[in-house]
């Protein structure tokens, strides 16, 4: 890769020159073939611990909430807006100025050409990453199988005060770009955690309640034993949410501690499982007094 020198466009005078000394791929050479793995190749993105980020928001989020970057990438065709130059010079990352057609293939994306790209690092599988009190509410989404439907539900965790979400199983990844758009950088803010088996999601449980802390398993099925409204959900909570075709495997049916039902009228029998999960944290919430929050953060 050779250099190339960057600046920003000034639009204004408070916006102050941006100079740096900056690499520069304007070909498909193997630097840009690594990073459209990161973008299309699950097990490389694994393997290299890290997976590609867009969006001012979701960029954003995942510097505030202290993830590594490793790299950002930014459109050598194009000025640097304000946001883009000022996160750049206080983020310690290697910088790449790449070429426009290569930055709308990485982008992921058929009708927009992203500005900037963040290559972050991949937090380890930890379940102890998720913080587990008194008030506690997460979820398990149980062998999902569309990413989307991860970010979904790792947004409405977050929107609803939740800590966690538990992916189990053979599963989508919610590292996939689809998964971290749909999430809209609520992945930064709660703790996702992939687990192979519920044996191991179980184990943590025990560990939990070892602790003291009674941490109730609630599934969530059309067939379960009452209406999620007449069920106490004002303890600490995993709810269990199963595949979008095949719901909850009879392993996590066996585990859970209590089944609970959504009720509905039309000729629907069940929800998308994400929108399911979405039902079960606002009730939970409701149940807990939560207050939403009626300004947004500065």
């Amino acid at each position: 890769m050779d250099h190339v020198q960057v600046a920003c466009d000034a639009r204004g005078p408070e916006v102050r020159l941006f100079l740096a000394k900056v690499q520069r791929v304007t070909s498909r050479n193997a630097s840009f073939q690594q990073w459209l793995a990161l973008l299309t190749n699950r097990t490389k993105r694994h393997r290299a611990g890290e997976f590609l980020v867009q969006g001012v928001r979701p960029i954003t989020l995942a510097v505030q909430a202290g993830w590594p970057v490793h790299t950002l990438l930014f459109d050598v065709g194009r000025p640097l807006s304000r946001w883009a130059a000022g996160l750049m010079d206080r983020v310690e990352a290697q910088q790449v100025a790449v070429g426009t057609e290569l930055m709308w293939a990485l982008g992921g994306k058929d009708d927009d050409t992203p500005e900037l790209l963040a290559v972050v690092e991949i937090p380890p599988d930890d379940l102890d990453r998720i913080p587990v009190d008194e008030s506690f509410i997460g979820a398990v989404f149980d062998r999902p199988a569309s990413p989307g439907n991860i970010g979904s539900l790792v947004r409405s965790v977050d929107a609803f005060g939740g800590s966690g979400v538990i992916v189990s199983g053979h599963a989508a990844d919610p590292y996939d770009p689809k998964a971290v758009r749909a999430s809209t950088g609520s992945l930064f803010s709660v703790p996702v955690v992939r687990s192979p088996s519920n044996r191991t999601v179980l184990d943590w449980v025990q560990g939990v309640r070892d602790r003291g802390i009674p941490l109730a398993v609630v599934g969530t099925d059309e067939k379960g034993e009452v209406d999620i409204a007449d069920h106490d959900l004002t303890g600490p909570c995993l709810i269990l949410v199963g595949n979008e075709t095949k719901g909850l495997s009879a392993g996590w049916r066996a585990a859970a501690d209590h089944t609970v039902k959504i009720p509905m009228s039309g000729s629907a029998t069940s929800l998308n499982a994400a929108n399911a999960a979405t039902v079960m944290l606002y009730e939970a919430a409701r149940q807990r007094g939560w207050a939403p929050r009626t300004t947004r953060p500065a």
